[in-house]
């Protein structure tokens, strides 16, 4: 009995939470470790399929760059990263854009419906909802920087209750333009702006962003995040993560999350608990 009580205030606990976010946007950047663990898989849909089913409205953005890795060497295609970023020569962006659109897309639209989410795949190539331009030709390559995101196509998607999964791909403004390789967490950022999302999740291997002694940073303010980006307790590849959340708070996102995606509905205990379980960041003014 006393389980059956434990678990009925753990509903109550939610309420809240579920009555604030009912009818809300909230873009989810899906990759790491969630994203190939097929136990964590089948929990990531559990938790899509809850938020939709509550009233939240999740939009998906995916990564893929492991896969992408494993085929170009499957396929003895050199590979290069500068800066911690991949050069996409014409060759990559193929094998980008076969893996991203038409392996990791799917498999992810396939694995949500079949969950009972009614979810639908999209490349910022689909009705070129998502433009951009070469970061810097000489030194990328195809990878792009987002000029522009067309925000009715993910808004009526979503109006007709799908649930929108979206592969970094962007179109070029030329005809015959192979695209563009996008980062997933720039792209999410992009799209949770020009949609006005309430909520930005990043799903990361790592708790969320830790201090000096590697414990965790619940809250954090944008002026708080350049603090710790300049004193270098913000490093390596937690930087692109927190940018792509400033960048969403300055296009009027409300809140960025950066959670463990190797936890087990680590995004229902962020959204719906009083605790959390990840970092925050939040705008100075809120």
């Amino acid at each position: 009995m006393q389980r059956k009580i434990e678990t009925v205030q753990t509903l109550l606990e939610a309420l809240p939470f579920i009555k604030e976010f009912n009818k809300e946007t909230i873009v989810i950047k899906y990759g790491g470790s969630a994203q190939t663990s097929p136990q964590l898989k089948e929990k990531f849909a559990e938790d899509i399929l809850l938020m939709y089913l509550v009233g939240i409205k999740p939009v998906i953005v995916h990564g893929g760059g492991k896969k992408i890795t494993e085929m170009l060497d499957a396929l003895k295609i050199e590979t290069k990263f500068i800066e911690g970023q991949r050069v996409t020569t014409k060759e990559v962006m193929r094998i980008a854009e076969m893996i991203l659109s038409g392996e990791i897309n799917k498999e992810i639209v396939s694995l949500l419906n079949m969950h009972g989410a009614k979810a639908i795949g999209v490349s910022g190539k689909d009705a070129h909802f998502i433009t951009a331009e070469a970061k810097d030709f000489s030194k990328w390559g195809l990878t792009g920087n987002i000029t522009k995101v067309d925000a009715s196509v993910v808004s009526n998607l979503i109006a007709e209750n799908f649930v929108p999964v979206i592969a970094p791909i962007a179109a070029g403004t030329e005809m015959g333009h192979p695209g563009y390789n996008i980062n997933a967490d720039l792209c999410a950022s992009q799209v949770a702006k020009a949609i006005g999302a309430n909520k930005i999740i990043f799903l990361t291997d790592t708790p969320g962003v830790l201090d000096k002694d590697k414990n965790l940073l619940s809250t954090l303010t944008r002026e708080e995040v350049e603090a710790l980006k300049e004193d270098g307790t913000i490093h390596g590849g937690m930087v692109p993560k927190v940018d792509a959340c400033l960048e969403a708070l300055s296009g009027g996102v409300a809140k960025a999350h950066i959670i463990d995606g190797r936890l087990e509905h680590s995004m229902l205990l962020e959204l719906f608990t009083s605790a959390g379980v990840g970092t925050q960041i939040i705008a100075d003014n809120l």
